[in-house]
């Protein structure tokens, strides 16, 4: 995994002490090119099963190129293990979404949206919750029980 690391400062107000009202804060280091989804599975939040799945689905989600693109790509792309060997480019690609659009049916309506926006949209789960409307801290549920279904569609063990 590549990384970036940033600093980040941390301040609450602490309670008053004899000295005046002073704040307390503390400084800690980031991973700016960490996933959201590794984030969690870091911290034991995610098992594996569902890491992999949530990493599947990225893949795919890349290899058909949905995101946005600047330029057009020269290069042509070999992937291992994809289960697209013998495939040109532009069925890779089309192989790719089949398997993307699957994954989010098998997710359902109601769970893909917050399974794109973190798996594949990289936002976090506060930012993807607030984005939804949804109430504090129930995106990691919803997010577990699409990741089930995800991992179920690539059946992974």
């Amino acid at each position: 995994m590549r990384r970036q690391l940033a600093t980040r400062e941390l301040t609450d107000e602490g309670p008053r002490q004899s000295g005046g009202g002073k704040m307390r804060g503390r400084s800690v280091t980031v991973n700016l090119a960490e996933s959201p989804l590794a984030w969690l599975h870091a911290r034991g939040h995610l098992d594996d099963r569902l890491f992999d799945a949530s990493e599947r689905l990225r893949a795919d989600y890349e290899r058909a190129s949905l995101g946005p693109s600047v330029t057009m790509r020269w290069d042509a792309v070999r992937i291992r293990g994809s289960g697209d060997s013998g495939l040109n480019s532009a069925e890779r690609q089309i192989a790719a979404k089949a398997r993307f659009d699957g994954a989010m049916d098998a997710a359902g309506s109601g769970l893909s949206d917050i399974l794109w926006r973190v798996a594949c949209g990289c936002e976090s789960l506060p930012d993807a919750e607030k984005e939804l409307s949804w109430p504090a801290r129930s995106g990691k549920l919803v997010l577990k029980l699409a990741l089930e279904r995800v991992a179920d569609f690539y059946r992974i063990n």
